[in-house]
């Protein structure tokens, strides 16, 4: 049957009729409110599973900055002969196009002491002029300063290793090095104290409680194309040198960072699919309920395509709404989410994303542009795939058997 005269697809009564199925009479309460818990689990699930990407990136952006911004991006040891040349080598790396830093360091474990406590540390010696080229450390000074850190023989720790040592710039704090003088007895340890000269605060409660600062390091504008990297320092080392980048020494946790951030995806994703199955029983129920509304449309010359873009429309429109409100929700979300961490620790009286367990001393969030119109979009194609059925079935029913017994 042909469209009747004066009639488009979309059509403005096409419209009506799908928004008034929306708003159901008080005989159909139920489907109303089947429909008002399609559009809560399409907010929700879409809403969640923004949040919990942005989350994610953000978990392993600051990870990353943070583990980075003090370890460096690759690593290089000698291969064959001891490192007695690491100023002309440094001098030769930081030339390389690219490299922001190239630094010398000395890298141990000692026990460091006070009158009040004691911690195992990992001790970093490195010259003045590179520790105040780190900005994860020189931008981060809580006390103290790193003025004549190298000429004052000081050392600068974490803020939480000064909190457990009970101590703050300008006292002294006791390093145990387990290598010392060799004696007839045996090896003795090596114990010397030193002034603290600066307490710094990275952010990162593993590194805080852990570093003090008294091989070559090289720091690099792009991460990302490390490899590039490898191959201008091979050749500008001139000498056998092993490299180990920051790839290969985070790859376990970097890896079980991706493989997390896949399954949160996949069981939220869950959620979304869900609410479009709502959405599917909803508009089956209607179809059931509206049979004679239907067959008197279809009596009337409503095509079948009309039919089926009604209710179409109709379950779909919930859809839409709910991944946009629920997009709306996400974003407000995610720019407060340290505002509500804080109000819900103060509600709870307790502490949520600890420091010690999570690395971090807040919840970080970023939002990926790619990741959430990628979001978005699935949901709209779950809400509108999850129509194509009932609206079939409302288009191909026949107005003769819908109105037989009316």
């Amino acid at each position: 049957m042909n469209e009747p005269a004066g009639t488009h697809p979309f059509a403005p009564f096409e419209w009506m009729l799908s928004l008034r199925y929306l708003r159901a009479r008080r005989q159909e309460g139920f489907i109303s409110v089947n429909a008002g818990f399609s559009f809560l689990g399409i907010m929700l699930g879409v809403a969640t599973l923004i949040i919990v990407m942005a989350v994610m990136n953000g978990f392993r952006k600051e990870l990353l900055d943070k583990i980075l911004g003090l370890n460096g991006h690759l690593l290089i040891q000698p291969l064959e002969s001891p490192l007695t040349d690491w100023e002309v080598l440094a001098e030769r790396i930081s030339r390389v196009p690219g490299v922001k830093l190239a630094a010398p360091i000395v890298e141990g474990q000692a026990l460091a002491s006070s009158p009040f406590s004691a911690a195992g540390v990992l001790v970093r010696g490195v010259r003045a002029a590179d520790l105040g080229k780190l900005p994860s450390i020189a931008n981060n000074i809580r006390q103290g300063t790193l003025d004549g850190f190298d000429e004052a023989q000081g050392v600068a720790i974490g803020r939480r290793l000064a909190d457990q040592l009970s101590l703050r710039a300008g006292d002294s704090v006791t390093l145990v090095a387990p290598r010392g003088a060799v004696t007839p007895m045996g090896t003795t340890p090596r114990i010397k104290p030193y002034k603290i000269a600066a307490v710094f605060e990275i952010g990162m409660s593993e590194y805080d409680s852990a570093f003090v600062f008294t091989a070559i390091e090289v720091y690099v504008d792009k991460p990302d194309q490390i490899d590039r990297y490898r191959r201008l320092i091979t050749e500008a080392a001139n000498r056998p040198i092993f490299m180990v980048d920051w790839r290969q020494r985070n790859s376990t946790f970097f890896n079980a960072l991706q493989v997390e951030r896949n399954v949160m995806f996949l069981i939220l994703t869950i959620i979304v699919i869900v609410a479009a199955f709502n959405i599917t029983s909803g508009l089956i129920m209607l179809v059931k309920d509206k049979g004679r509304d239907i067959g008197i449309l279809r009596t009337m010359g409503v095509t079948q395509g009309a039919i089926m873009r009604v209710f179409m429309m109709t379950g779909a429109s919930v859809g839409v709404v709910g991944t946009f409100v629920g997009f709306l929700v996400a974003l407000l979300v995610c720019l407060n989410i340290e505002s509500i961490r804080g109000f819900l620790s103060w509600m709870t009286n307790t502490e949520l994303f600890s420091p010690e367990l999570y690395f971090l001393s807040k919840l970080p969030a970023d939002l990926d542009a790619g990741e959430t119109t990628a979001v978005v979009v699935m949901a709209l194609a779950l809400s509108l795939l999850a129509t194509l059925y009932p609206a079939w079935r409302a288009a191909r029913l026949d107005p003769v058997e819908a109105l037989r017994y009316e």
